[in-house]
């Protein structure tokens, strides 16, 4: 019995963890390109009071064991890149990505981080930068007296001023894509940070290989699914009652057997 205690107590913790992942998502049902994470659980280790195979006092063999679990632990969290809904907002530096890829973004210590946030802002200079002032990478600057801008599928930016009415492309918008996103590390801000996991970030062109495409005037929306994560609360909260419940349930047959009195 004080073993079924331990054990329902990894349930109700593992339970715990799952809750703590939902509400995430949850809180995340708005965030732009946010994608949603589920928890993987594993078993503890058992204890094998007897093998499976083992000879009996008639000669023959057990053909199952007797083994007791003590309980389940977190293994992993596992990140959905599922793609989100577009959403247009016809604003001229909003940009989606349309299948797989990163846009790369320079942090203020130098480094590139990777988001699917392509919610683009521009500076005083004309830098086109996140929301949080991160620098593209590599940079794209628009002129200040560009009278149109156009973001292409191939992640090219043409632009026209009053002088010249001519298409010109003053730069590019790249994407990069992983062997492994789901080993990303998450840093917050809707960025991710490159892992031994994930591999090196590969760079490539819009519309080529395994790489998306480019939809300006729109933004990615979270691929968290409300229903589905309302009934994954529901059910991890059934689980944890049930697992409390075993421990009030151990706690009175160690207290029955407490009370026993010899006649």
């Amino acid at each position: 019995m004080l073993r079924s205690l331990w054990t329902a107590a990894t349930g109700m913790a593992a339970q715990q963890s799952n809750i703590d992942t939902i509400s995430n998502n949850l809180a995340n049902v708005s965030t732009t390109g946010f994608k949603k994470n589920r928890v993987e659980f594993q078993d503890l280790l058992y204890q094998t009071i007897r093998p499976a195979g083992m000879t009996n006092s008639m000669g023959t063999q057990y053909p199952t064991p007797i083994e007791i679990g003590h309980g389940t632990m977190l293994s992993s969290t596992q990140k959905s890149f599922l793609q989100g809904a577009l959403v247009a907002t016809n604003n001229t530096l909003d940009v989606a990505i349309q299948g797989e890829g990163f846009f790369a973004i320079q942090n203020p210590n130098g480094d590139v981080n990777y988001t699917r946030d392509g919610s683009f802002k521009l500076d005083a200079q004309g830098n086109v930068l996140t929301s949080n002032g991160y620098f593209l990478e590599p940079p794209v600057t628009i002129p200040q007296d560009a009278s149109s801008v156009v973001i292409r599928e191939n992640g090219d930016v043409v632009i026209t001023t009053p002088a010249n009415t001519a298409s010109q492309v003053i730069g590019t918008i790249k994407l990069s894509n992983f062997v492994n996103p789901a080993g990303l590390e998450s840093m917050g801000e809707n960025l991710f940070k490159s892992t031994e996991a994930s591999g090196e970030a590969v760079d490539g062109v819009p519309g080529t290989g395994n790489y998306g495409t480019l939809a300006q005037g729109q933004l990615e929306a979270s691929n968290v699914e409300v229903v589905e994560e309302m009934v994954n609360m529901i059910t991890s909260q059934r689980a944890y009652e049930m697992n409390a419940k075993a421990i009030t349930t151990s706690d009175q047959m160690l207290q029955d057997a407490n009370n026993l009195k010899s006649t």
